[in-house]
């Protein structure tokens, strides 16, 4: 009785219904050609994927932008926005994740997606991985930067340092996507008052287009 009584206070403050292993269930790609297909995840906290009705809001504010560009997930997690990337036209997505473990998640979920020849897990810290110019490639970026929601609070100098090198080095038209809570003031993201900001509570998402050439 007293596990029912847990169990429902659970339903009615919200929380996502956990299978006994412990993953929560309905980790999913929302749209593109690989829509509805399940994505692993380990249910480790830490990892805290983007909700999906924010991951859904920030691909429809983005639109048929995706196509042709190269998606960039910057603190990848389970590779969802990345994979999201590609199944909506992105040429091919880089997924940063420092924890071994984790990575081994996302490469799970690339090769159950089959498209490892689209996808490139890089396992390594994100600060250093991007302290060298990083080689993409010509094509436009569309960088996800969607770390534990601490990192712009504890770490708030190093973030907007790796955001303010990558927007120098991105080729035009790339787009930048950077989730934080309600702690950080997307003011001080480089190129204040260029940002489109939205909040989705907690989560606030600010998007930055980089103008084309001139």
């Amino acid at each position: 009785m007293a596990g029912r009584k847990r169990e429902s206070a659970k339903k009615r403050h919200g929380r996502t219904p956990r299978r006994s292993g412990g993953a929560p269930v309905g980790l999913r790609i929302i749209g593109g050609r690989f829509r509805g297909r399940k994505l692993d995840y380990s249910g480790d906290p830490r990892v805290r994927p983007m909700k999906d009705r924010v991951r859904e809001a920030v691909f429809n504010l983005v639109g048929p932008s995706v196509q042709g560009k190269h998606a960039v997930d910057l603190f990848a997690g389970t590779g969802a926005l990345g994979l999201e990337a590609i199944s909506r036209g992105a040429e091919r997505a880089t997924l940063i994740e420092q924890h071994v473990p984790t990575a081994a998640v996302i490469r799970r979920n690339v090769a159950r997606l089959e498209v490892e020849s689209l996808s490139d897990v890089v396992t390594a810290n994100v600060f250093f991985w991007a302290g060298q110019p990083p080689e993409l490639g010509a094509a436009p970026w569309l960088v996800f930067s969607s770390p534990p929601f601490d990192f712009y609070v504890d770490r708030a100098g190093e973030m907007l340092d790796l955001l303010g090198r990558l927007i120098e080095r991105a080729p035009a038209e790339s787009i930048f996507v950077v989730e934080s809570d309600g702690r950080f003031d997307p003011a001080r993201l480089p190129e204040p008052g260029a940002w489109d900001v939205r909040s989705y509570p907690p989560a606030v998402v600010a998007i930055y287009r980089k103008p084309a050439a001139t």
